[in-house]
């Protein structure tokens, strides 16, 4: 003989309550065989729905044993019993339990979406349903568009939508008008005549006359067991349970659950559409942060590095002494221009210059001003990188001739042509007592390292020499390296040469790419304490999305107990719950990304002269930062939730 459809032994179930247990049922000893239509009575609180959520393995028994078909339900786990719910039950509740997100048409099809079906094969089946409830015309209408009887019938739908055996109704009419409800429950009476097997859990003894077998509880105990006439003939088609999928489930159902996962979630987000803007707040200013630092970063690093590049990009200025403030580099006078004229000769040298240098008053008509005059050779200017912004520079012919020709900045120009209305070239100015012409002017300097606010002229070397210094010792001499050799070796090159030629070490060597990688160094380090700022801001983001999904898991519980009751695994939940966290912190990383972009703009438009200059590799890494976040952090919430009791669920929605 085929054994029982439903069988409990000794079933006992009980509730802490302080340092106590409460009883709700006691050793529970009841046979339910397939085509039954059974009918639980009893009082509020004697008990009847923790025995229906027993049966519909929504609850697990504390005491005794209780198997479907002869298999134990002890022994299986969340996902065994997920698939009992959704391949052999259909529960009909009270308070209907639909998604509100959901229309009809969607609230019927969930449990098809755990089973696996196809689209279109639920989307017909669950069609089929509605039509023969009489919700033909109801489909696309949300619940909150439907009458309470409407609801029970989207209800009784998805309870059908996989075919289930067994239909569990828990006080199917008592929320129902007498007219509603008596529809209801001529629809049981129909899929009974169906051979479904149906237990109704109701404190109506009208409605309880209606089953075949009358069972009444009291104080957690059945106390009678009736049997209308003759016991119905088992059937043993319906008595052997429907196999609970094994392995990996194909790669459709995979794909068409982890869709209603995402649709499920993009639902939640828009009805709160500013929690989730607030949650994402955090990311967005965490990921606009880490971007905008590493720009500015960039930008900073480039604008220093064109400052550099303005005084001479490779450059060694060679100056007498040991070292800066040594008093005693004004007595030296071994650095002369033959030292320079034979380190041109050297193949690591790309150009060189004499340079010397004294402060005078400069005049020109009324107008006087004091400056720095330079003497320079005719290669200064391609060695420091200087261009014209009118005229000329002096050449080789005027140095060997002792020119008295000048080339100004902007400074002195500014400062001895005031208004821009007369051309400086051509014109003889008074660089103390001597006087002499100008025939450039070259371009003002960029900000920063290396520029200076006091008029400058730039007059051969041997002119200084000769008319302001009345000696051939030079202040230094800078030499451009070629580009094919680092300037640390050219470095160590021109020091062997010169000790060489001078007996003894008595001058140093300013290589201007050490500061620049000074600078940059340090740039380097303010960009990574700032960026540190940045990520704990992310981090601070992070826990935001936590918070919030946590908030979430405890609004949504009703809905999580009822994807559980129509057959959803631990991992469909959790799959839910995370896709929403990540979906939060993708977002917020786009719009993040977009305003640091914003951000550039804006100083472009602006006209600061600051460029952010953004890195791919940032914005790539704060993106998948993003992602990390949204599994990091949404982890444990969903986790949380795909943890949930099912009753327990349900009795809070």
């Amino acid at each position: 003989m085929a054994a029982p459809l439903i069988a409990l032994a000794g079933v006992g179930r009980d509730y802490p309550s302080g340092d106590a247990r409460i009883a709700v049922l006691k050793a529970i000893d009841l046979v339910i065989r397939a085509g039954e239509k059974v009918a639980i009575v009893g009082a509020s609180g004697s008990g009847k729905s923790t025995l229906m959520n027993i049966l519909g393995c929504l609850d697990r028994p504390t005491a005794g044993r209780y198997s479907i078909s002869g298999r134990e339900t002890a022994a299986l786990d969340g996902d065994a019993l997920a698939a009992l719910r959704r391949e052999h039950f259909g529960f009909i509740f009270q308070r209907y339990h639909l998604l509100d997100e959901l229309t009809a048409l969607g609230n019927v099809e969930i449990p098809a979406v755990y089973a696996g079906r196809s689209r279109d094969d639920r989307r017909r089946g669950a069609l089929a349903l509605l039509e023969r409830l009489g919700m033909a015309d109801r489909t696309h209408h949300r619940p909150g568009q439907l009458s309470g009887g409407q609801q029970q019938r989207v209800s009784i739908a998805r309870a059908l939508m996989n075919d289930a055996e067994v239909i569990l109704a828990d006080e199917p009419t008592g929320a129902l008008d007498s007219h509603s409800g008596e529809e209801v429950l001529r629809i049981l009476d129909a899929l009974h005549a169906e051979g479904r097997t149906v237990v109704i859990v109701t404190h109506d003894m009208a409605i309880a006359r209606r089953a075949e077998r009358i069972i009444e509880i009291a104080d957690g105990a059945i106390v009678s067991d009736t049997v209308k006439g003759a016991a119905p003939a088992p059937r043993t088609a319906a008595a052997s349970p429907k196999p609970v999928p094994a392995g990996r489930a194909p790669l459709r159902a995979r794909l068409d659950r982890f869709r209603e996962a995402f649709r499920m979630a993009l639902f939640a987000m828009r009805a709160h559409k500013l929690r989730t803007f607030l949650t994402m707040l955090g990311i967005i200013i965490g990921i606009a942060s880490v971007v905008s630092v590493v720009a500015l970063g960039q930008g900073s690093q480039q604008r220093v590095l064109a400052n550099i590049s303005s005084l001479g990009t490779n450059t060694l200025e060679i100056f007498a002494g040991k070292d800066f403030g040594d008093l005693r580099s004004g007595k030296i006078t071994t650095l002369v221009a033959s030292d320079a004229a034979e380190l041109a000769k050297q193949p690591y040298v790309a150009a060189v210059t004499p340079t010397v240098s004294t402060s005078s008053t400069i005049r020109f008509g009324a107008t006087e001003t004091s400056a720095l005059v330079n003497g320079v050779g005719e290669q200064y200017f391609a060695a420091t990188g200087m261009t014209l912004s009118q005229g000329r520079f002096f050449d080789a012919a005027s140095v060997g001739d002792i020119a008295q020709v000048a080339v100004i900045d902007q400074n002195a120009r500014t400062a001895l042509f005031p208004g821009g209305a007369a051309s400086p070239v051509g014109q003889v100015i008074l660089a103390g007592k001597v006087p002499v012409r100008v025939i450039g002017v070259v371009q003002a300097r960029q900000g920063g390292f290396g520029s200076s606010q006091n008029p400058s002229l730039y007059i051969p070397y041997t002119t200084a020499q000769t008319r302001f210094l009345g000696s051939s010792s030079l202040r230094s001499i800078t030499v451009r390296v070629s580009d094919a050799v680092t300037t640390a070796l050219a470095e160590q090159a021109v020091t062997r040469f010169l000790t060489q030629r001078h007996g003894t070490k008595d001058f140093f060597i300013l290589n201007t790419d050490d500061i620049r990688r000074t600078i940059t160094s340090t740039n380097r380090t303010m960009t990574l304490l700032i960026a540190a700022i940045a990520v704990i801001s992310l981090i601070v983001g992070g826990i935001g999305v936590m918070n919030i999904m946590l908030v979430s898991v405890t609004e949504r519980v009703s809905e999580i107990g009822v994807r559980m009751a129509v057959g959803a695994r631990q991992s469909d939940i959790l799959q839910q719950f995370l896709i929403e966290a990540v979906l939060v912190c993708l977002i917020g990383g786009v719009l993040g990304i977009v305003a640091a972009l914003g951000l550039g703009v804006v100083l472009d438009a602006l006209g600061t002269g600051f460029s952010l200059i953004y890195s791919t590799a940032s914005i790539v890494i704060s993106f998948l930062c993003a992602c990390l976040i949204g599994v990091a952090f949404g982890f444990l919430p969903a986790r949380n939730a795909s943890r949930l009791d099912p009753v327990a669920a349900l009795a809070k929605g």
